[in-house]
């Protein structure tokens, strides 16, 4: 199951219930410490460096690892000591004492497919991808904040999106301008490498070629001879009138670049409404609240209210309206595709804190004529 037979998690030195932050930090550990790159000509710790991808790819991945713990259940990985299916007394080395790949649960079907569930073979490549090395360019997703009012009535906005490049510099060749490359000695230039054990292999792309197949003899400085470099770009999108957040947008092309000429992947926008002030939005609807004092309240009166428009409406207040009364102002909620909602106001009468002499003699004077003692 892992290479030379040895455990994931002893590879990467970590327990069987790590957790992800715990795999993550020892696999960079490891990674920095037998990377090819710090240990030219250590064919030793090109192996290790191997070891450790294949195992990290694993472990790193829920559900492969799920299966992989599945897996290990089997007497201590022993796939490496027979083909599947090939009998052995029970309880020698290497036998399955009657255990079936069924006995863990169903659903493993063949151990090939299983093996290519686990490291990722048979996925989807760009048309041609097999015969001229094109493949499409990964998507990238964004959650970009939208201003209320902007996604009220549409508008635009720029969001700076991190996207991998192939350097400008090298031109994805990973040299130094000027200088030689030549073929990668641990994958004889395919670009791939095999491991396994007993009757199994697996190809992974080469650690030390990074799948290239070609080692430059002086890295590019601009990319440290990974032939890619991270770059942010200056996106400006579309806003329709009316989204609302978790809305989604695909922008075609403007993705992750292809590899060797291959097609861009896309970029998909979800947009997040920031919420406002004044405004709130329920559904189509729009909710905002208004302060009346007591006056206005009781007597009635005139008010002027903001709509999301940038409209002011005049909304008539009858007398002796209470406090969380609403009212439907039609028509200047938010328009989209076709439909449009209306806006609510909700009045709250609030309570002085403080009067004037004049305002606390006025006050007194209605509690007089009202029979209220104070």
């Amino acid at each position: 199951m892992s290479a030379g037979g040895k455990d994931f998690y002893q590879i990467l030195g970590v327990p069987e219930k790590a957790t992800a932050d715990e795999i993550k930090k020892a696999y960079r550990k490891l990674a920095k410490t037998h990377h090819p790159d710090a240990n030219r000509g250590d064919a030793k710790a090109t192996e290790r460096f191997k070891e450790i991808g294949e195992a990290y790819s694993v472990v790193s991945d829920a559900a492969k690892r799920k299966q992989y713990d599945q897996m290990r259940k089997l007497g201590g990985l022993g796939f490496g000591r027979g083909r599947p299916g090939a009998s052995s007394p029970a309880g020698a080395p290497g036998g399955d004492a009657g255990i079936s790949f069924d006995d863990l649960g169903g659903g493993f079907g063949n151990i090939s497919d299983l093996f290519s569930s686990l490291f990722d073979l048979g996925k989807k490549q760009a048309p041609g991808a097999a015969k001229t090395g094109k493949q499409r360019g990964g998507h990238v997703e964004y959650v970009v904040e939208v201003p209320f009012l902007t996604a009220i009535t549409g508008g635009k906005v720029s969001v700076d999106v991190a996207v991998t490049e192939e350097c400008a510099v090298c031109g994805g060749e990973g040299a130094k301008p000027g200088t030689e490359i030549r073929r990668c000695d641990e994958c004889k230039g395919a670009g791939t490498v095999s491991f396994g054990q007993g009757g199994f292999a697996v190809k992974r792309p080469c650690p030390a070629c990074f799948g290239r197949g070609m080692i430059p003899e002086a890295l590019c400085e601009s990319c440290q001879g990974k032939g890619a470099v991270r770059q942010q770009r200056r996106i400006e999108i579309n806003v329709a009138a009316g989204v609302d957040s978790g809305s989604r947008v695909r922008l075609s092309g403007q993705g992750e670049r292809g590899r060797e000429g291959g097609p861009p992947g896309d970029l998909i926008i979800t947009f997040k409404v920031a919420p406002h002030r004044f405004f709130k939005r329920e559904g189509l609807d729009i909710h905002v609240t208004v302060p009346l004092n007591i006056a206005q309240a009781t007597l009635g009166s005139k008010i002027r209210v903001r709509t999301v428009a940038g409209k002011k409406v005049v909304l008539r207040i009858p007398k002796g309206t209470q406090s969380g009364t609403k009212f439907r102002i039609r028509g200047q909620g938010v328009q989209k595709e076709g439909r449009v909602g209306d806006q609510y106001v909700e009045v709250v009468v609030q309570v002085p804190e403080e009067l004037s002499e004049a305002e606390l003699k006025a006050m007194e004077e209605f509690a007089d004529a009202s029979g209220l003692k104070h």
